[in-house]
């Protein structure tokens, strides 16, 4: 019974593989206590294959490997699924979350990712080449991150949105307006 346990144990470590991990932010938070100051630290960590899939995950402990590590950990476990269309965001999205706003809008090809540093870091390990953005209201790291986890779960591709609204793939793709068909007729 022992060895089912590994094996299932080595097949979600491989599920929960990620190729890029960053440390977004590190913040030290003092608790007051009889005899002083204590001190605590908490990470926020970004997980992504570059494919499409991200998660962000918080920790907090005694020590700043202890909270990147565990922050990691959380990360793996919590990834979404982003439709990635030729390097873009399939369509213009907002993202919120308390008192911050995320614009995320497709780029046409060499652009990049324009972005403040914490979106670009979730973006690049997503897999994104090629996004505008613009933060509206708090940029609480906090905040940025989680509306842009927001706005990344808003995202769905053509293939997607076919299906929800009942219609074929083609009849939707004639009103698309991303991608290589559009950005070739506009230069």
């Amino acid at each position: 019974m022992a060895k089912t346990r590994k094996r299932n144990n080595k097949k979600q470590q491989e599920d929960l593989s990620a190729k890029v991990e960053k440390t977004i932010y590190i913040n030290r938070v003092a608790k007051v206590v009889k005899g002083g100051r204590r001190f605590n630290f908490t990470a926020m960590v970004v997980a992504g294959d570059q494919e499409g899939k991200v998660g962000v995950g918080f920790g907090k402990a005694n020590q700043v490997p202890d909270a990147i590590r565990k922050a990691q950990e959380k990360a793996r476990a919590s990834m979404i699924e982003a439709p990635i269309q030729e390097g873009t965001i399939p369509h213009d999205v907002i993202g919120k979350y308390g008192a911050t706003k995320i614009i995320f809008r497709p780029a046409a090809p060499g652009t990049g990712v324009i972005a403040s540093s914490r979106v670009r870091t979730i973006l690049d390990a997503a897999g994104y080449n090629n996004v505008l953005t613009k933060v509206i209201g708090s940029n609480n790291p906090h905040n940025v991150v989680r509306a842009t986890l927001n706005a990344l779960t808003k995202l769905e591709s053509p293939q997607q949105y076919a299906t929800r609204v009942g219609r074929p793939l083609e009849d939707v793709m004639k009103n698309y307006t991303v991608g290589a068909h559009i950005w070739k007729s506009q230069s």
